[in-house]
């Protein structure tokens, strides 16, 4: 008899993700879903219990007038087909699931998985736009709730869910690994940067810095390069043993319990080492998870996290407006250049200004996207869609739809300061051979184009 790979029960140790793990692709746990049984009870009463008036009233007033249609770009991107548009997706599926009172088959759980992540990234473009102010992003991530709980959710995010919960990281990267991997940084470039400091668990810092995940498993040098910049602005910083994990795969996957759990180690270590504000890395879902809808995961009934905490571009802003992060104007942006708006600190979090005050001392030919800040669309990989290979047809024929808003602005270059945003765009390259358009990060631009100050110690390399 097979190991029972699906179920509604989270993953809470390595040998339940090394078993997911060996199953290449999911085909057996998606093999099991297919016959995982529905207690259409259970989801009854769950849907009693949760599906509050905000929601049920939102589902009741919907006109299904279409002018969410356009707003979608998964619409869009999928020649105006009407089973994209957000009020049919949202209605055929929680709407459905509602009106019948959680009586439902496993067929009914499956296709709502399929559109619920697979046609949807919650990025909840249609809210702004739909004339009732329904907010079908946010019903969706109900939905991928109740989906997570009754167990049909995309493997990678069963996967994802019990990393979080064992390792409190999107992936296997221990206490151990992260420290080491801080020293590392540090030998790496300190011939170029001789003082150069990760200092951990440093007491009363005035910044904790919490990161990616991603970072420490494959990209390491965006630690060294977040370093830096503190290390030439003067920043008296620091990073937690415990606790620097700020994204959360549990949020794409509805995994509530675990989304609690993350938020509660990132705060925990603030209390531990009370910095007076934190700094998050170059993430979009990242700062959603912990300073938008953590806080009210973690209990904390003023909404409002333990100390200010900033997104990355917030603190460039900042020092870029105080003077503490100077840049050289020969070493400017020439090439023509845009910006990808992340969902989930520009239109969740009203971010779009501080991006562009960043991109006033950066660039000399910056191109705005049409539209852009709170009304630009999504990448196309947000919401979890980027790493679920279940539904990698649609994410590729979803990217079409940010490549030609790219493509109408003439730039070469993409700055993106976050993650998923990042990897989308370089998927999106790839998939439609479009190799002169580059894209970044923020921070490597940073390094390359600052003035250090005299008293810091350089070595040109």
């Amino acid at each position: 008899m097979s190991e029972v790979l699906c179920s509604p029960t989270p993953v809470t140790t390595k040998e339940g993700i090394h078993a997911l793990l060996k199953d290449k692709g999911g085909e057996e746990y998606y093999r099991q879903m297919k016959n995982l049984w529905v207690d259409q009870v259970a989801l009854g009463r769950d849907l009693e219990r949760t599906c509050k008036s905000r929601t049920r009233t939102w589902l009741s007033i919907c006109a299904h007038c279409a002018m969410c249609a356009d707003s979608c770009f998964f619409y869009k991107a999928n020649d105006n087909d009407p089973k994209q548009i957000p009020s049919y997706k949202i209605q055929s599926t929680l709407g459905e699931m509602i009106r019948k009172s959680g009586r439902v088959d496993t067929e009914f759980m499956i296709n709502a998985m399929n559109v619920a992540w697979g046609q949807c990234t919650c990025c909840n473009r249609c809210g702004v736009y739909c004339p009732h102010g329904i907010d079908t992003g946010v019903m969706f991530s109900y939905l991928r709730g109740l989906l997570f709980k009754h167990g049909f959710v995309p493997w990678e995010l069963k996967i994802g869910s019990g990393m979080h919960r064992v390792y409190g990281a999107q992936m296997d990267v221990t206490e151990e690994d992260w420290v080491e991997t801080c020293e590392w940084m540090v030998e790496e470039n300190q011939d170029e940067w001789p003082d150069l400091e990760i200092p951990v668990d440093k007491e009363n810092a005035d910044v904790m810095y919490i990161l990616n995940a991603r970072e420490v498993k494959h990209y390491p040098e965006d630690i060294a390069k977040a370093a830096i910049l503190f290390h030439v602005t003067g920043t008296n910083w620091t990073v937690p043993s415990k606790g620097w994990e700020n994204t959360s795969l549990t949020m794409f996957a509805g995994d509530w319990e675990g989304c609690a759990q993350n938020v509660k180690r990132v705060y925990a270590a603030v209390d531990r080492l009370k910095p007076k504000m934190v700094v998050g890395t170059e993430c979009g879902h990242a700062h959603r998870a912990t300073v938008v809808e953590g806080p009210y995961w973690a209990g904390r009934d003023s909404g409002e996290p333990p100390v200010p905490f900033l997104h990355y571009v917030e603190w460039v802003a900042m020092c870029l407006r105080t003077g503490k992060l100077k840049i050289d104007p020969a070493k400017k942006i020439k090439v023509p250049c845009t910006l990808q708006d992340s969902c989930n600190y520009v239109r969740n979090h009203g971010l779009g200004k501080i991006t562009r005050e960043i991109m006033s001392y950066i660039a000399e030919d910056f191109r705005e996207m049409d539209p852009n800040g709170d009304h630009n669309f999504c990448c196309g990989g947000g919401g979890g869609l980027n790493g679920i290979g279940r539904y990698r047809n649609e994410r590729n024929v979803a990217l079409k739809h940010k490549l030609e808003q790219i493509k109408a602005t003439g730039a070469e270059l993409v700055i993106s300061p976050c993650h998923n945003c990042w990897d989308a765009i370089r998927d999106m390259v790839e998939v439609y051979e479009e190799h002169n358009l580059k894209w970044t990060f923020l921070k490597p631009l940073l390094v390359d184009m600052m003035i250090i100050p005299d008293h810091i110690r350089h070595n040109e390399i």
